[in-house]
């Protein structure tokens, strides 16, 4: 039988990418947005992935979004937690509102998503967590004190659920990526991002394929070792 999976923020960027693969080695993919219906629309066209609309910061949707995806597909059996947004700015302009809105999504988007999805997996015994933190979780970014926190306590949430959920054959690990080529780092000023380039040792962006990848290997049947785990994916810019 094939495997159920919800990939968050699973349709554009390392998302797309990701729900893709995993369509490819044969699960049923139910990817997640947040904003853009027309983005969402020509990726479920193109792609025959189903798309479910809510926001991961909002418990209450997204309890709502997970019984939606079961009732259409079924129970659910492997969650990609890489739904993220970015508010930058140092801590002195950096409001309180831009804190909330990262922490909330970023991190709080993986509890809510483990809170809807962990009993199911747990009673079943069988389940795939994987939780995209970031090179700068890792490293640390100037002006993204929320986002550096956010992705950093991904990989302590990481560690705590993969203890809890490792007696009943659920598996929770992390991938780190570095600088990928997205929409999100296309927006990057391009001599910015010729010193970015300049500092990864392979001498290039990665793709999102790359991670997409790692993402699949976790979720399969041969990673079943392997839980607690953060993967990184950056090009040896930063040798954790």
């Amino acid at each position: 039988m094939a495997r159920v999976a919800i990939v968050t923020g699973g349709t554009r960027g390392i998302g797309e990418a990701i729900s893709i693969a995993l369509k490819a080695e044969g699960a049923i993919v139910a990817a997640n947005y947040a904003g853009n219906d027309e983005r969402a629309k020509e990726f479920s066209e193109r792609t025959g992935i189903a798309v479910f609309k809510w926001d991961v910061a909002d418990p209450a949707a997204v309890d709502a979004g997970v019984a939606a995806v079961e009732a259409a597909l079924g129970p659910i059996d492997i969650v990609v937690n890489n739904a993220g947004i970015t508010r930058d700015g140092t801590m002195l302009k950096q409001t309180y509102e831009e804190w909330k809105a990262v922490i909330d999504t970023n991190l709080g988007g993986c509890f809510n998503m483990a809170k809807a999805t962990f009993k199911g997996m747990k009673e079943r015994g069988w389940g795939r967590f994987v939780n995209i933190g970031s090179i700068n979780g890792q490293a640390g970014q100037y002006g993204q004190v929320n986002y550096a926190a956010a992705k950093s306590g991904i990989h302590g949430f990481t560690k705590a659920l993969a203890q809890e959920g490792a007696r009943f054959g659920v598996t929770v690990n992390a991938i780190a990526p570095g600088y990928i080529d997205t929409d999100m780092v296309a927006a990057v000023p391009a001599d910015v991002l010729a010193k970015i380039v300049a500092k990864i040792p392979v001498g290039r962006l990665g793709n999102a394929h790359e991670i997409a990848r790692g993402v699949t290997f976790l979720c399969s049947e041969d990673g079943g070792f392997v839980t607690g785990s953060t993967l990184s994916i950056n090009g040896g810019q930063h040798m954790y």
